[in-house]
C-alpha cells in the first residue's frame, strides 16, 4: 500500500497518469458512466476540513486508483496526496446505504455524512434518511458486503 501511495504522489508531482482502475488491486472508485472524475468533481478533503461540499477545480487534480480527484485548493490537494485513504469516500464513493443492502448505486456528493472521520455518500436525501436510522448497523453490513460487490 505504501508503494502505491508513493507512486501516486510521485506521479501527481510529475503530472503523469496512473493505470486504469482495473490495473489496481484495491477497490474501484465510482466515477460514473461518462466520467473519470471521483466524488462528482467535489473536493474530498473539504468535507473533512471545512464541513461542506465544495466543487473542486481542474487546476488542482490528482489521480488515485485510476480516478481523477479534484480539489478547491492546492492545500487540499496536498492533504489528499499525503493520505488519500483518510479523505476518499467509503466504498469507493458508492452509496453507503445501497452497499449495506447488497448492491451498488451512485453516491451523490451533496448527500453525505462523516462518521468517525470517514466520508459516506448516499444516493439522495430519502436514502440518507434510511441510512441515518441505523448508521452503525448499515456500516457493519456495508463493510461485510462491499468486498464481494467489487469483486464481481
Amino acid at each position: 500500500m505504501r508503494k502505491a501511495f508513493f507512486l501516486a504522489a510521485a506521479l501527481a508531482v510529475t503530472g503523469a497518469s496512473l493505470p486504469a482502475a482495473s490495473a489496481w488491486a484495491e477497490d474501484p472508485i465510482y466515477t460514473g458512466r461518462f466520467s473519470n472524475t471521483a466524488v462528482g468533481g467535489y473536493d474530498a478533503v473539504a468535507y473533512h476540513t471545512q464541513g461542506v461540499a465544495i466543487r473542486g477545480e481542474r487546476a488542482y487534480t490528482t489521480e488515485w486508483r485510476g480516478a481523477e480527484f479534484r480539489f478547491a485548493s492546492q492545500a487540499n490537494l496536498d492533504l489528499f496526496v499525503s493520505d488519500p485513504e483518510a479523505y476518499a469516500p467509503a466504498y469507493g464513493g458508492y452509496c453507503a446505504w445501497a452497499v449495506s443492502e447488497g448492491y451498488t448505486a451512485k453516491g451523490d456528493p451533496n448527500v453525505w455524512t462523516i462518521v468517525e472521520g470517514v466520508l459516506y455518500l448516499n444516493y439522495n436525501s430519502q436514502i440518507q434518511e434510511r441510512w441515518t436510522a441505523d448508521i452503525p448497523g448499515h456500516i457493519e453490513r456495508a463493510n461485510a458486503n462491499y468486498p464481494d460487490l467489487v469483486e464481481n
